[in-house]
C-alpha cells in the first residue's frame, strides 16, 4: 500500500503537511474503502506505541496521523448518519 509509504516516510523525516494527510487517507479509503482506513488507523496505533517505548524523536507526528485517521473516520461515520 503506498499510503503507508507516505506516512513511514514523514515520520521518517519529520514533517507531514496537513494536505498530505488528507490526501492519503482519501487514497487508502478510495483504494479500499473504510475498512483500509480502520486498518491504517490500527497499524499506526501499533506504531506510535512502538515508537513512544523507542523515544523516537518524531513519534508525535505519528500520533497526529492516528488522530488523523480517527478524525477522517468519525467524520465519515457522521457523514454516513446525516444521510
Amino acid at each position: 500500500m503506498r499510503a503507508l509509504d507516505t506516512i513511514a516516510e514523514s515520520i521518517r523525516v519529520g514533517y507531514a503537511h496537513p494536505t498530505t494527510l488528507l490526501n492519503t487517507l482519501i487514497e487508502v479509503e478510495n483504494e479500499g474503502g473504510l475498512g483500509a482506513v480502520r486498518r491504517v488507523e490500527r497499524q499506526l496505533n501499533l506504531s506510535v506505541q512502538a515508537l513512544r517505548e523507542r523515544q523516537h524523536p518524531h513519534s508525535d507526528l505519528a500520533q497526529t496521523w492516528l488522530n488523523s485517521a480517527r478524525a477522517y473516520l468519525v467524520t465519515n461515520a457522521q457523514r454516513r448518519q446525516a444521510v
